[in-house]
């Protein structure tokens, strides 16, 4: 009887040393419990450049800037894809001007955006004065239909500055996208078709309200609508049904 309760203590101790010597020496299962000391940390974006843009009508550069992402770096750098180096074409999240004249650098915005479009426009003033040249933006500011990226499904808004990348002047509502646009040189202003999502269902359709702005180019600000809601009543009155 006592030899069995002997053998039996003696095979209990032989698992438990076994068991305890297999978990000390597994080198896997230590690295799998212990915490990644860099897990927590997140590392610099990676910045990269386009190609140089030249506008002999301007005194400064400008430098298209993104972040690289999978092949995202090389269709930037190398002017394929989206990337085309061309005005308009080409779809920063920001851009560097720099003066050619005392080189002298500053960037475009300080916020998170995505500049969707970007031209160089003019419109002549009156005899004897130079045209007047700015730069007209489309600006994708907010993930509005909620897809957690930035990109042409968004709501688009017009900016526009002088060469130089300052006097940032918002144009359009927020929270609307644009359609297409006019400068009429006679009057000096810009007329620009905004589209709302006004069934609220964050996307924006051929069910959502058109409306036509007008902005004053050499007084920016958010231009207004030029069809009253009066005017619309009247429309909706002599619509065929």
């Amino acid at each position: 009887m006592a030899s069995n309760q002997l053998l039996k203590q003696i095979i209990t101790l032989t698992l438990l040393a076994g068991f305890s010597f297999s978990c000390s020496s597994n080198p896997n299962t230590e690295k799998t419990k212990a915490p990644d000391a860099n897990a927590s940390q997140t590392s610099d974006p990676h910045i990269i450049y386009g190609n140089l843009m030249i506008n002999e009508k301007s005194d400064y550069l400008m430098i298209p800037v993104d972040v690289a992402t999978g092949n995202q770096e090389g269709n930037f750098l190398f002017g394929s894809s989206r990337y085309s180096g061309k005005n308009g074409k080409v779809k920063p999240y920001n851009i560097i001007f720099y003066s050619k004249k005392d080189g002298k650098a500053h960037i475009l915005l300080n916020k998170k955006a995505l500049i969707n479009d970007f031209q160089l426009l003019e419109y002549k003033q009156e005899s004897g004065k130079p045209p007047k040249r700015f730069w007209f933006y489309k600006i994708i500011e907010k993930d509005t239909n909620g897809n957690k990226q930035l990109d042409s499904q968004d709501a688009t808004v017009g900016y526009i500055s002088d060469l130089s990348g300052k006097n940032l002047k918002q144009i359009t509502p927020s929270d609307t996208k644009i359609m297409n646009w006019n400068v009429i040189q006679s009057i000096g202003a810009m007329f620009i078709k905004i589209i709302r999502d006004s069934d609220n269902d964050n996307r924006f359709t051929e069910k959502d309200r058109t409306a036509f702005i007008k902005i004053n180019i050499d007084n920016p600000e958010i231009g207004k609508e030029i069809i009253s809601n009066q005017l619309e009543k009247e429309i909706q009155l002599h619509i065929v049904k």
